[in-house]
């Protein structure tokens, strides 16, 4: 009917089987992690948490865009988070085609010109990490008794790396 049905299924089996009322809305584990939107990611097990323990911020590259700051302030400053992961991956799409690449693969998938779209790619993965994490330490409503770390996961090991 509205091609959702096989979700809402999966809900309603969720739901009955429900065990999370009551959490609070704070991060149980005072972390936040702001990571790709890639679907091999899995934020919360990468680093053997549970719903309820931290804020996740999910966006192409696992960017501290302005929007992801905003979530990290309030996170810091409402929502109990005392430690920031910043991570990108390894093989990721904004990571390894260039601008023009992209706007032409989704120029040819839309059928459509997407000359126009913006897609933030990053040439230098680390380097960008550096200054994503930096991003977030300067921020003046991030204290510096948060700290902040830049980590590279990797799609293929499961595995964490800590560049910053």
């Amino acid at each position: 009917m509205s091609g959702f049905e096989d979700l809402l299924r999966a809900n309603e089996a969720f739901a009955d089987a429900f065990t999370l009322q009551g959490l609070e809305g704070a991060a149980a584990a005072g972390v936040a992690i702001v990571t790709c939107m890639d679907s091999r990611i899995d934020p919360l097990a990468i680093v053997g948490l549970q719903v309820g323990d931290a804020k996740i911020v999910r966006n192409p590259g696992g960017r501290v865009t302005d929007a992801a700051l905003e979530a990290l302030v309030l996170a810091v400053q409402l929502l109990k988070v005392d430690r920031v992961m910043v991570v990108p991956h390894t093989r990721c799409a904004v990571a390894s085609a260039t601008e023009s690449e992209l706007r032409s693969r989704v120029s040819a998938s839309a059928g459509t010109d997407a000359a126009w779209q913006r897609f933030h790619v990053v040439d230098d993965q680390l380097r960008t990490l550096a200054d994503d994490v930096a991003r977030v330490h300067s921020h003046p409503l991030i204290p510096d008794r948060v700290q902040v770390g830049g980590f590279v996961y990797d799609v293929d090991t499961g595995l964490l790396h800590q560049h910053v």
